[in-house]
């Protein structure tokens, strides 16, 4: 009775040596697939890096639990004593909800002209070849070399000329000055991702380029627009300077400013500082887990020229 062999290997033709050595060694590791010490490890590094993270914010909540202004000093005594006072202290005697309305009217002003204006750039400067068109982008990029105090002056004096001090508008356009050079970059970044095939589709279908812009561009860059709209949000909302500066009349100030409420010269309500903080993290929380699915994707897309 005869046996089989196996048809990898011929009875007649003697194994090679590396057909051995990798039948010694058994069954190969596939390709991307990690050992148990090295997943041990990253998990452990990642776990620790987010606690890191997290424990500012935890650290934040837990003294906003002290009812008094000095448990900052004393952080073990809050936990017999929690309480959700200041939280109420906030909401009911203070202007919180005046400071609430004018962060999101000028973060959601800013965010849209914002994002209007830097896709527009963006989008010309990537796709259009006119006279100076790189020395512009370059030229976007050196206004952010300007530190705030060299800045206020002039913005005052401007905004004064143009009579919108203690303005919404004046506040929305001084934070467009500089959130947009870096927008228009992030996005003309990623609008090169994008192959000009479309454009060429969109005029052979008879639309205009700003026809081709709105209909076929946009709705591809979502993610790089969700991007440049979070920058824009959070680059207004949590701006101190040229908020306390501009805005002279006291229901209209930003969250921002409207913490420096609560310190005086020889006082520091920290307590009602940390619940203000708390409050404050929700819109901005909020905003993100709208833009959060785009977030990661326009990070990304624009790093390389597809």
């Amino acid at each position: 009775m005869s046996t089989a062999t196996p048809p990898e290997i011929k009875a007649d033709s003697p194994a090679s040596p590396q057909a051995l050595a990798s039948l010694s060694r058994g069954p190969a590791r596939r390709r991307g697939r990690r050992s148990l010490g090295g997943s041990l490890a990253s998990h452990g590094i990642l776990i620790v890096a987010s606690l890191i993270a997290l424990f500012p914010i935890a650290w934040l909540v837990f003294l906003s639990l002290g009812p008094d202004k000095d448990d900052y000093l004393h952080p073990g005594g809050i936990w017999d004593k929690m309480t959700f006072d200041n939280y109420s202290f906030v909401l009911q005697h203070t202007s919180f909800f005046d400071w609430m309305k004018s962060s999101l009217i000028v973060s959601l002003g800013t965010t849209v002209v914002g994002v209007m204006v830097a896709a527009t750039t963006g989008y010309a400067v990537s796709r259009m070849r006119f006279p100076g068109y790189k020395k512009f982008m370059w030229v976007l990029l050196v206004t952010q070399m300007f530190p705030i105090a060299v800045l206020i002056v002039p913005m005052y004096q401007i905004l004064s000329d143009l009579q919108l001090i203690d303005s919404y508008l004046g506040l929305i356009l001084v934070y467009c000055s500089t959130a947009v050079p870096y927008s228009a970059w992030l996005l003309k970044g990623y609008f090169d991702t994008i192959p000009f095939e479309i454009d060429e589709a969109g005029r052979v279908d008879g639309l205009t380029p700003f026809g081709t812009f709105v209909r076929l561009i946009l709705p591809l860059a979502k993610p790089g627009l969700a991007v440049a709209a979070f920058y824009n949000f959070i680059t207004a909302f949590g701006e101190v300077a040229f908020a306390s500066t501009f805005m002279l009349d006291d229901s209209k100030y930003t969250f921002a400013v409207g913490l420096q409420s609560f310190i005086s010269e020889h006082d520091a309500q920290r307590n009602l500082m940390a619940a203000t903080a708390v409050l404050v993290a929700i819109p901005v929380s909020a905003f993100f887990y709208l833009v959060q699915k785009n977030l990661v994707t326009g990070l990304t897309a624009g790093g390389t020229k597809g």
